[in-house]
Parts: structure tokens; sequence; C-alpha cells
């Protein structure tokens, strides 16, 4: 079984309440198990929400204390959120016995080249191997 970002599968949980379905990511429904989910709606977020970025640092540093997730414009303080999130994400993991992630890019959650997300920082502290799909 693989856990895949809710997105990924067309399923509209983006922050603007849109999807970005990824065909190969999709494929994979055919052949493998997979528990989709939105850490950010897991962390009790609504959709649509406001749009949020990692300030000082990435999502190790949420972990460790040292950065926060804001929202963009208004500055609000959602780590918690997050945090929430990615822990429900890691429970469910853990629950299910999964092994592989992908995960959203260029995401305060679950991004993980240019950025670690919150969740795929916790996911990757778990012993999960991660991707991330666009």
């Amino acid at each position: 079984m693989i856990l895949v970002s809710g997105c990924l599968l067309g399923i509209c949980c983006r922050y603007d309440g849109s999807s970005r379905p990824n065909p190969d990511v999709m494929a994979l429904v055919y052949r493998r198990n997979i528990l989709p989910v939105c850490p950010e709606q897991l962390g009790g977020l609504p959709t649509p929400r406001k749009a949020a970025y990692i300030a000082r640092g990435d999502g190790f540093d949420v972990l460790s204390g040292t950065a926060r997730v804001l929202t963009v414009k208004a500055q609000k303080d959602v780590t918690d959120a997050f945090m929430r999130g990615a822990r429900e994400c890691e429970r469910l993991a853990r629950l299910f016995g999964i092994k592989k992630a992908i995960l959203k890019s260029r995401s305060p959650s679950c991004g993980l080249t240019v950025q670690t997300g919150v969740t795929a920082a916790v996911l990757i502290l778990a012993g999960i191997e991660v991707l991330e799909a666009g």
C-alpha cells in the first residue's frame, strides 16, 4: 500500500479547492493499493483555505520548533494544524504498514526537493520512503 497526496489523484483538496491529478500516480490505483490523504485537511484546515508557506526553514525545522508555517497574506500561524495533519498521516502509515509515500511537490506539507514539507519530514523520520510528484 502507498500513501498518496489526494490532490494527485484528482481529489479537490488543495488550498484553493482544486486538484493536481498526475496521470502516472493515478495509474497506480489499478496496480497498487492506495491510501489518499490530505495532511492539511487531516490537521483540521478547511478547503479552500489560505495559502501557506514555511518561514525560516523547512519541515524539519518546523518539527524542531525553529520554523513556523504561516499564511501568505495575513501571516497567521497555522503550524499546529500542519503538525497535526503530519502526525495523522504518520499514524495512518503505521496503521496500514505503509513503507512508501508519493506526495505533492512544492507544498508546505508534502514537498520534498525544493523545500521539505512538514508531512514529508515526519514520514522520512518515521522511516517511510518519500517520493514527490507534480
